[in-house]
């Protein structure tokens, strides 16, 4: 029985160490899974490497109906996720700070990417092009695109998501986000 007992300790320690036999290592990426503890608003995520990426994040471009747009667009890039629909009052009030946060950052390889939801295509782009915004983004009245933000709430609205290089999530702004908060964060995710 002693023997049994030694004998299935070393497979499991065997396998923590696994390595597949083409001597390469697993895969040490983690996808990104929302949690708030104690309901907070505002998340950082450090060290940039226990950081969760997204992936698969992608839907109709709200300016061309032909067209997809996603993650995968801006590879390299800081990413700058902003949820909003054009029937919400607090994202009519941070428009002006998002617009200008990416003025200011796009020469330094930041995007920022706005996810239209529960919206009419035409209110969505008169609403965009009444505030000359710049950036582009998603029109995914449905939310779709925000599965890829796993557990994700998605009533949330607006929401603001920073993702570095590697489209690992940075920060989250549950609310309304004002440059004051929004610009410090994405200067330090650029400068990694």
């Amino acid at each position: 029985m002693r023997w049994v007992v030694a004998a299935l300790a070393i497979l499991v320690l065997a396998g923590c160490s696994y390595r597949p036999s083409d001597g390469t290592a697993p895969s040490q990426a983690k996808e990104f899974t929302f949690v708030a503890p104690g309901g907070q608003t505002r998340l950082t995520y450090d060290p940039p490497e226990e950081r969760g990426a997204v992936t698969g994040l992608e839907a109709e471009d709200l300016a061309d109906p032909n067209r997809r747009l996603g993650l995968a667009d801006f590879p390299g890039q800081v990413v700058v996720l902003n949820i909003w629909g054009s029937w919400c009052g607090p994202c009519r009030e941070e428009i002006p700070d998002l617009q200008e946060t990416y003025a200011q950052t796009r020469d330094r390889g930041v995007i920022l990417l706005g996810i239209d939801v529960r919206d009419d295509r035409q209110a969505a782009q008169d609403f965009l092009r009444s505030r000359r915004v710049e950036y582009p983004s998603l029109f995914d009245p449905a939310g779709r695109s925000l599965l890829a933000l796993r557990g994700f709430p998605p009533n949330v609205v607006p929401s603001t998501i920073v993702l570095d290089r590697s489209h690992r999530v940075a920060a989250v702004f549950l609310g309304a986000v004002r440059m004051s908060e929004l610009r410090p964060v994405v200067d330090r995710v650029a400068a990694e």
